[in-house]
């Protein structure tokens, strides 16, 4: 990841990334009801400061959305397929590669998104 350690974040705007062992976790700050703004806003991050390359084998994505207050109107199914969209090709080649997929929504102290990406140990 362009000379970072692991642990260290990349990225200083709405979308910042890091490894955390075999482990990937990107956050998103901010949430709207437009499941279709993710996938360009992550997929252009991960295009320009993503530099690890993708991994074969089974994968586990977890996706967490926070919100503050009533939760907003979006359906997390549509979420989950933009995000898995915009991080296929820098964390795994395919999204059939997706052997365990956790896409939740909870109240939090801030909106943000959160994808945490691994391979799957048998």
């Amino acid at each position: 990841m362009q000379g970072k350690t692991n642990g260290d974040w990349i990225g200083t705007g709405k979308v910042r990334a890091r490894e955390d062992g075999d482990a990937v976790e990107i956050v998103i700050d901010g949430l709207t009801t437009q499941a279709k703004y993710y996938k360009p806003l992550v997929y252009e991050f991960m295009r320009k400061e993503w530099s690890s390359r993708p991994s074969w084998g089974d994968h586990v994505v977890e996706i967490r959305m926070e919100h503050v207050g009533d939760p907003p109107w979006m359906d997390l199914d549509n979420l989950a397929k933009a995000l898995l969209d915009s991080i296929k090709g820098y964390l795994f080649h395919d999204d059939s590669q997706v052997a365990r997929l956790v896409v939740e929504r909870n109240e939090g102290e801030k909106e943000r998104i959160t994808i945490r990406s691994y391979p799957r140990v048998r």
